[in-house]
């Protein structure tokens, strides 16, 4: 491995301890609240006025965190450099009369949420995990420990299912069992309400819940020389954490000039993101607006400043597979370790164009860290990410970038150890970087 080893693996065990404290969106923008805490950063309330100014701040909307950097000397033209990341990734989210069960088997009532690959969520121990949201409105984070299992069925009892590949029906066949009884007995919504740290909640009294279903694995790193790093929901919290560690340590270098650094950290990107706090949603621009009020922005001044911004659209991207390297662009064959990804789509499913490249090129270079291209197979549908949309949405030039991974959307994905780190490197030379 490179010089920079030691960094990298310190970078990866944080962020293995990072994901392991956010199995649900709520999860992760409550534990990146705790470390811009930490870091001297300031949450506002959205429903309280802001006194505006240089500073360190962030915002909490549900399951989006948006958070930034105000240096010193910037006005009311002063531009955003804004690294956007999502914070949720594909799962199974709880149903109403969540309490199912048959044949003395008590079962999870769950829907699909995203795009998961549905085999991979079988055979594992599994946690709920997420918000409960009491009639008086107040709100708790609760998460279960292992609890669920997706039980396969036995080869014996489906001879063909290694020749004729295994089929699943998402209502009859993914529905976790999690003990043994009669549905009216044990109930799950007591269950999470006795998950509930540091107060007594009753079940009785949750008006309502946004509960997911989350892989309880520990990550891990291995490989012959331990350049993997396995985990659940590497996509995308790995551009979360990255984007929250580099903000961290901009702030740490008191900025007196340059752009103002934002990490908008958004919610269901995997469903499309339309919400309030999704990429397709208001809280950016609401933000971004109530920034530029408080350094006494003019609505033309403030065009000005978006004139002036540019948008990091950090998500997980493909690597090469050795064994399909048929549904990969002949040319262009992403690796793991080899820097994150400059992701290009001639029909803007990314928003990289030439300027965007350039920039990125520009950034990489002067952080000594290698990039690679990606381009998907002409034969297969290209993904998409928050970057057309922030650039639909707000007129801020952006770039699609991201790490590698093998078994995107997997419960448990795998990366590269030296490719977090190395986004998170561009990172922090990104938020101080005028365009």
């Amino acid at each position: 491995m490179p010089s920079n080893a030691s960094a990298a693996v310190d970078h990866i065990k944080d962020l293995g301890a990072y994901v392991s404290a956010s199995p649900s969106s709520f999860h992760a923008v409550h534990e990146a609240a705790r470390r811009l805490d930490e870091a001297g950063f300031t949450g506002l309330d959205e429903l309280q006025p802001w006194a505006g100014g240089a500073g360190n701040f962030y915002v909490i909307r549900d399951g989006a965190l948006i958070a930034w950097v105000t240096p010193q000397n910037a006005g009311p033209t002063t531009g955003f450099n804004i690294l956007g990341a999502h914070t949720d990734s594909p799962s199974f989210k709880l149903k109403p009369k969540p309490t199912t069960g048959k044949f003395g088997w008590l079962q999870a009532g769950v829907e699909v949420y995203g795009g998961p690959l549905l085999n991979s969520w079988l055979d594992r121990e599994l946690q709920l995990a997420g918000r409960l949201v009491m009639r008086d409105g107040t709100q708790h984070l609760t998460a279960t420990g292992p609890l669920l299992r997706f039980p396969q069925l036995a080869i014996h009892l489906d001879r063909g299912v290694n020749d004729n590949g295994l089929l699943l029906s998402k209502q009859q066949h993914m529905n976790p069992i999690f003990g043994q009884g009669e549905p009216g007995g044990e109930d799950l919504l007591g269950l999470l309400a006795g998950r509930v740290e540091g107060v007594a909640v009753d079940a009785a009294d949750i008006g309502g819940y946004d509960v997911v279903v989350a892989d309880t694995q520990t990550p891990a790193v291995f490989g012959a020389k331990g350049e993997f790093f396995a985990s659940g929901r590497l996509d995308n919290l790995s551009s979360t954490h990255a984007g929250l560690v580099a903000l961290i340590a901009h702030a740490s270098a008191a900025p007196t000039d340059g752009p103002i650094a934002v990490l908008a950290a958004f919610d269901h990107e995997e469903i499309g993101s339309n919400s309030r706090s999704g990429a397709c949603g208001p809280i950016l621009e609401d933000i971004l607006i109530r920034i530029s009020d408080g350094l006494g922005a003019t609505v033309s001044q403030r065009r000005q400043a978006v004139a002036a911004s540019f948008c990091v659209s950090a998500d997980a991207g493909h690597a090469v597979h050795p064994n399909y390297a048929e549904k990969h662009d002949p040319a262009n064959k992403p690796v793991l370790n080899g820097g994150p990804l400059l992701k290009i789509n001639a029909n803007q499913r990314y928003a990289t164009d030439a300027t965007g490249a350039a920039f990125w090129a520009r950034l990489c270079d002067e952080s000594g860290v290698p990039y690679q291209e990606y381009v998907s197979n002409n034969d297969l549908p290209c993904g998409s990410t928050i970057g057309p949309l922030t650039a639909t949405r707000l007129g801020i030039r952006t770039v699609d970038v991201g790490i590698p991974l093998l078994s995107m959307h997997s419960a448990r994905e795998l990366c590269g150890v030296e490719d977090p780190k190395s986004l998170a490197t561009v990172a922090e030379l990104f938020f101080s970087t005028a365009i």
